[in-house]
Order: C-alpha cells, then sequence, then structure tokens
C-alpha cells in the first residue's frame, strides 16, 4: 500500500474524531472525577467540526485513497453524517442518565467516539480488511461500553455481547479468507473483476461460501433472524444510553457496508443471495414483531422492536437497486431519530438504581408529565409507519421499491408486519394515558437541559421528514445514484 498526502484529506473527518477521543482521555487524566461535562461538550464540538468536513465531501467526485482501500464518495459522506447525529444524540440524552448515577467520568465518551470511527470506517471501506479491521474498532468499544458501569445487569451484557461478537468475527474472517482464496483479492474492485469472468458463481463454490459466511457476520451485527438471540438480553442489560448507541449506530453502520459490498463486490450472487434475503427479511420482521408483542418491559420491547426494523431494511437488500437504497438511507437516519428519541424519555422516566421499564411504570406518565408522554407518543407513532411521521415514509420508500421489482406479495407482508406492530407500540401509550398509577413513579427525576434538547431535536426533526421528506429524499437519492 503507498501513501500519499492526498489520503489525508479523506480522513480529515476520521483524524477530527479520533483526536477529539484523545483530548478528551486526556482531560479526564488531568481532572479524574471531574471531567465528564468537559468530556461532553468537548466530543460534541469534535463532532460538529467533523460534520463541518463531511459536509465539504458533498457533491465532489468519488475519489479513493489509501491504495483504494478507502474511498470518499457520497453514500460514504451520508453515513458519515449518521454517525455524528448518532454520536451527538447519545451525548445529550445520556448527561440526565450520567447525573442520576453521579458518574463524572469521561471515558465514556472517548470510547463512543472511537467506536464512531469505526462506523465511519465501515461505510467508507473499499476492501474487505479495512471494513473487518473498522468493525472491529466499533465493537471492542461497545464491548467496554455495555459495562462500563460495573453492575451485575451491565457486566452480563458486554459478556454475552462480546462472546457471540467475536463468533459472528470469526464467521467473517473465514469468509474474508475464503474470498481472498478465491479471487486473490480482498478488494471490492478486484473482486468484481474476478467475477466478471466467472459464467456463474457455482463456479466458485469457495467464494460461494465466503460470500455467505461473510453475510452471517453482518446478519449478527443487524440483529437479523436466527442471529439476533443476543440482542434482547444484551439490550436490557446494558445501560440506556449505551443501548440507543447499539440499536441505532451499529445497525446504520453494518447496512452500510452491507449495502455497498453486495451490490458492489458480488452482483453476480444476485440470484443466490436474493433468495435469502427474503427468507431473512420475512422471517426477521415476523419475529421481530411478534415476540415484541408478549414483552411488558418497555427495553426489551424496543429491543425485538429493533430486529423487525431490520427485517424492513432487509427488504431494501432484496431489491439492492439505488431506488431501494434510497429508501435504506431514509429510513435510517429516520430510526436514528425516533429510536434515541425513544431511549431517552425512557432514561428521563428512570431513577437512579432502577430501570423502571415496565408498561406498569409507564401507568398515568401521559398526564404527569404531558411533554415527555406527548414526545413518546410521536415516536411510538413513528416506529409503527403511522402518518404524518419520518418512519411512515421510511416504510413506503423501501415497500415502494419492492412492489417496483415484483416484489408486491414482499411488501404486503412488510405491511401486515407493520399493522401487527401497532399493537404493542399504542399498549405504551394506553398505560400513559389510560391507565392510574398507584405510585408516584412517573415522577420524572432524570431530566436535565442537554437530555430535554435531545428529545426536543429527535421530535421536530420525526415530524419534518414525515411532513416534507422531499429535501432529504434528494440527499439520499444522490448517495445512492453510483449503485
Amino acid at each position: 500500500m503507498t501513501f500519499q498526502m492526498s489520503d489525508l484529506s479523506l480522513i480529515a473527518p476520521h483524524m477530527v474524531v479520533t483526536g477529539t477521543a484523545l483530548i478528551v482521555l486526556l482531560v479526564e487524566a488531568f481532572r479524574p472525577g471531574k471531567g465528564r461535562s468537559d468530556a461532553t461538550y468537548l466530543s460534541i464540538l469534535g463532532l460538529l467540526v467533523a460534520a463541518w468536513l463531511t459536509l465539504r465531501q458533498f457533491g465532489a467526485p468519488a475519489t479513493t485513497g489509501f491504495s483504494g482501500m478507502l474511498i470518499a464518495d457520497g453514500y460514504a459522506a451520508f453515513f458519515n453524517m449518521v454517525a455524528y447525529v448518532v454520536g451527538i444524540l447519545t451525548l445529550l440524552v445520556s448527561d440526565s442518565y450520567f447525573r442520576s448515577e453521579e458518574y463524572e467520568h469521561g471515558e465514556f465518551h472517548a470510547l463512543m467516539l472511537m467506536s464512531l470511527v469505526g462506523m465511519m470506517l465501515m461505510s467508507g471501506s473499499n476492501h474487505l480488511m479495512l471494513m473487518f479491521l473498522a468493525l472491529e474498532t466499533m465493537s471492542i468499544s461497545i464491548y467496554a461500553m455495555a459495562g462500563y458501569m460495573r453492575t451485575k445487569e451491565g457486566t452480563e451484557s458486554s459478556f454475552k455481547y462480546f462472546l457471540l461478537g467475536g463468533a459472528s468475527s470469526a464467521f467473517m474472517l473465514y469468509g474474508i479468507a475464503l474470498l481472498y482464496a478465491s479471487c486473490g483479492t480482498t478488494s471490492l474492485s478486484g473482486m468484481v473483476e474476478y467475477f466478471s469472468t466467472l459464467p456463474s458463481l457455482g463456479d466458485s463454490p469457495m467464494a460461494l461460501a465466503g460470500i455467505a459466511l461473510v453475510a452471517a457476520g453482518f446478519c449478527f451485527k443487524i440483529a437479523a433472524f436466527p442471529f439476533h438471540v443476543w440482542t434482547p438480553d444484551v439490550y436490557q442489560g446494558a445501560p440506556t444510553s449505551v443501548t440507543a448507541f447499539m440499536a441505532t449506530g451499529v445497525k446504520a453502520a453494518a447496512f452500510a457496508a452491507f449495502f455497498r459490498i453486495f451490490v458492489v463486490a458480488f452482483p453476480i450472487a444476485s440470484g443466490a443471495w436474493t433468495s435469502a434475503f427474503w427468507v431473512l427479511a420475512v422471517a426477521t420482521m415476523t419475529m421481530g414483531n411478534f415476540a415484541a408483542l408478549a414483552q411488558r418491559d418497555v427495553k426489551r420491547m424496543l429491543a425485538y422492536s429493533s430486529i423487525a426494523h431490520a427485517g424492513y431494511l432487509l427488504i431494501g437488500m432484496v431489491t439492492a437497486t439505488s431506488e431501494a437504497g434510497t429508501g435504506m438511507l431514509f429510513y435510517l437516519i429516520s430510526y436514528v431519530f425516533m429510536n434515541i428519541g425513544a431511549f431517552g424519555i425512557v432514561i428521563m422516566l428512570g431513577k437512579k438504581g432502577e430501570d423502571r421499564t415496565t408498561l406498569e411504570d409507564y401507568a398515568g406518565v401521559g398526564f404527569k408529565k404531558p411533554l415527555l408522554g406527548a414526545a413518546l407518543t410521536i415516536f411510538m407513532f413513528s416506529m409503527a409507519g403511522i402518518p404524518p411521521t419520518a418512519g411512515f415514509i421510511g416504510k413506503f420508500l423501501i415497500f415502494k421499491a419492492a412492489v417496483h421489482e415484483g416484489y408486491i406479495w414482499l411488501a404486503v407482508l412488510g405491511v401486515l408486519n407493520s399493522a401487527a406492530s401497532v399493537y404493542y407500540y399504542l399498549r405504551v401509550l394506553v398505560y400513559m394515558y389510560f391507565r392510574e398509577s398507584e405510585s408516584e413513579s412517573g415522577d420524572v427525576i432524570r431530566t436535565s437541559p442537554l437530555s430535554i434538547l435531545a428529545a426536543a431535536i429527535s421530535v421536530i426533526a420525526v415530524l419534518i421528514l414525515g411532513i416534507v421528506p422531499g429535501y432529504l429524499v434528494q440527499i439520499a437519492e444522490a448517495a445512492t445514484a453510483a449503485f
């Protein structure tokens, strides 16, 4: 690999985020136990600077660096912006959690920033080895984040995620090795050249096995059936702020790399993986929704809900067109706002040392805290796909792309699953507005100006994207134009 000074411009946003993480650690070293607030503001500032640098890349021609291993195009820039939104919103909603837990350290912020660097590299990877290293950078940081409060539940969550995540990484790495043995390269462009010489994928069974193993590794990260078993326990046991980060950031980064790799490098396998993906899509959204129906813990319900959302997004992988990619990008940014917003409300309705996330704990909240109740109502409507919210537009775009490619039955199954999800989303609202609380558990003690700001930003974004989606749709179309 050769290095040129021009390559630095491609990774300028990544260097800013990495540098911010190092500065946060230095602040913690010189102000031990007092650096949380400083770390929050420094982290947000660093992400805003990185966002400014990324915005300058929009509209520029796609360029590669580091001997073609990294690509800077509209698609990568879009997902970099998604990563910044995830990071900033997570920092904001975490503020009230840290205050109530009297946590005054900055390591969480540094770990989150390093995880974001991994997410950013995943979306711009033009090489399977770089993609794998980026994925591990993201994952290792999250393993530590899940257990950073050192509670029994958090430690168990971290350990489960680490063990199963390590297994999925092994599958993916073995798949990459098989692809290298078949193609003689792990660069996406090199694999495209190799596959173009094959009459069919059946002529290279080793490559087919490698593709299957790589897909299995990605399915674990997006929590697709049957690789979803870790999700409910890990999401429920981790600190809620970490759960929000995992449910949105990891899913967005994994889908970013998943879509790029399979659409760009493996078009010859489209016949094979299209059939596999529609089976995964149907099984994932159906299992996620019907499992969520039985949950009485809101965090666990949202965990199964996230599995169902992965199923909707997999419909876009089935069609694998530019139109489907546009729908996936719109849906993912919408999912970030509505999911982090919902988890933020869960944080603010909690107590120190208590999860208090059962449905009974939400009884009467809609009248005791009407603004938070209204915000949670909007987020639940959006996740259910009820207009005029961003979730409705995102699902509409994905289902429309499926219909245009002849998968009418798949779109119908998606609509039916969305209808089933309305029950468990609205059940939360029934408890908030139609059940009386038997205690004072509805009192909010975790609010802070920053967490309220995060909820407000999320509500506004969900409504604006649902009412006036055109501008973001155009940006998403430009980002996926290359596909």
